[in-house]
Formats: structure tokens, sequence, C-alpha cells
């Protein structure tokens, strides 16, 4: 019963997020959330080799490009700056500190 409820909150949870990640500008990306250090990676990329970082400092949002093109995006403070309601660790995170998505 339990690994019904955690599997049906995981489908709304990404239901949720699927208007996002479609309009995502490369057409995979890898998620990377460091827990411990709260921090979210979001790859465009692999690898990425950025070349240069752009600052959104009000954001706490780094902007990762090689040349013109953007392989890659990091969220400092992410569970402080996601929308919606707070969450401990969701249950069928990959265990560890990290975690990996691919779309």
């Amino acid at each position: 019963m339990a690994k019904r409820i955690a599997a049906a909150k995981a489908v709304e949870d990404i239901s949720g997020a699927l208007p996002y990640l479609i309009r995502l500008p490369a057409g995979r990306a890898w998620v990377d959330y460091d827990q411990e250090a709260d921090v979210l990676y979001i790859s465009l990329k692999r690898p990425q080799k950025a070349t240069d970082t752009e600052v959104l400092e009000d954001k706490g949002i780094l902007l990762r490009y090689k040349g013109k093109e953007l392989v890659g995006i990091t969220v400092l403070d992410a569970s402080k700056r996601a929308k919606g309601p707070r969450k401990t660790r969701h249950p069928l995170a990959l265990r560890g500190h990290k975690g990996s998505l691919r779309s």
C-alpha cells in the first residue's frame, strides 16, 4: 500500500513538472540535486565544458554557457526557491545526497 501511495505521489509530482520540462532548450537534460549543499544542477549537454557563467544574483541562479550555447543551469539554495509546498526528501528519491533524472 505504501508503495502505491509513493508511486502515485511521484507520478503527480512529475506530471506537475511536465509543462516546464518539455520547454527545456535541449531535447535531453540531466538533473542532479545535492541535498547536503542544497544545489540543483541541470545539464543540457554532457559533458558541459562551460566556458562562461552568467550570475543571476537575485535569483541564486548560475547560467553556464559554452560559447553562446546554454549548457547548464545551477540553482543555489534550491529548496528555499522551490515553488509549492516544501517537502522532505521524496520516498522514491535515489539513495545518497545526489540523484539523477534523465529525460
